[in-house]
This record gives structure tokens, sequence and C-alpha cells, in this order.
């Protein structure tokens, strides 16, 4: 059985013959029941301490826990994350590549196009210089004809001094008579 305070200072020894000095006993176990009340109210305020302190150790482990779920949680969400703007990125470059390709596709086409359009230009150019050059030499042999007395002008014009003065017309230009010469 555990002793109180009050039960170290109630107690009562009983008498003997040749005992202890009742004083000094009772002196003795009151300095024992004061130590020994101090040291229970101290043993109190240490049981309630430590029972505070347990039920903080408690919430705190119960805040760690919820503190390393979130912290997973955060990893996880971090990771997907990291993983989702890779795919986008990926995705992004594919759809800038894919373009890039329409774009050099569409220049290439459009060169081709153009190198096309030099060609026929060219050959039009070249006919064109053919069809001028031609007229030119055309006209130019045309200029040329003109500008040469032919033997019917030559015969005409001195058909035409004969009528005006039948006298000096040179033999050369006259016609040869109807049947014979």
């Amino acid at each position: 059985m555990r002793l109180t305070p009050l039960d170290v200072r109630t107690h009562s020894f009983r008498n003997a013959w040749r005992g202890f000095d009742r004083t000094e006993v009772k002196v003795f176990l009151q300095l024992v029941a004061d130590d020994y009340e101090s040291l229970a109210l101290e043993a109190e305020g240490l049981r309630r301490r430590v029972g505070e302190l347990e039920e903080r150790v408690a919430e705190l482990t119960r805040e760690e826990g919820s503190l390393r779920k979130a912290l997973v949680s955060a990893q996880e969400v971090s990771e997907d994350l990291k993983r989702t703007a890779v795919r986008e990125a990926e995705m992004v470059v594919a759809q800038a590549e894919v373009r890039a390709e329409k774009i050099l596709d569409q220049a290439r086409r459009r060169a081709s196009r153009i190198a096309s359009d030099i060609r026929e230009m060219k050959l039009i150019r070249s006919q064109i210089a053919s069809v001028v050059r031609n007229s030119i030499e055309t006209h130019l042999a045309l200029l040329d004809s003109l500008a040469e007395e032919t033997p019917e002008e030559r015969l005409l014009e001195a058909k035409a001094s004969y009528v005006a003065d039948p006298v000096e017309v040179p033999l050369e230009y006259r016609e040869p008579a109807p049947g014979g010469s």
C-alpha cells in the first residue's frame, strides 16, 4: 500500500519502555511528510507534464503524418506536372515541326512554280525575239525591195517618158515589137 503525506503525519507508534523522544519523532515525521508531499506534488506535476507532452507528441506525430502525406502528394503532383509539361513540350515541338515541314513544302512548291515560270518566260522571250527578228528582217527586205528599181518600174518610167517626149526613149527600154524582134 502507498503512503500519503497525511498517513505519515497521522501515524502513531506504540509506546515502548525505552522508546524514542516523542517530539523528535514527530518533528522528523513532519519533515518526512513535508518532503514526501512536495515529492508527490512534483510527481503529479511531472505526470501532468508527461501527459501534455505525450499529447503534443501524438499531435506532432499526426501532423508529421499529414506533412509526409502532403509532401508525397506534392512530389507526385510535381512529377505529374513535369511529365505533363514534357508531353506538352513534345507536342508543341512536333506541331512546330509539322508546321515547318508544311511551310518548307509550300516554299519548295512555290520555288518550283517560280522556276517553271522563269523557264516559260525565257522561252516566250526567245519566241518574241525570234518573231521580232523575223518581222524586222521582213521589213528590211521590204525596205530593200522598195529602194531597188525593178525592171517593170524602169519600163513604166520609160513608157511614161516616151509618152511625154517620144524622141528620147533609149533602146534598152523599148518593148519588143509584137511578133518579132
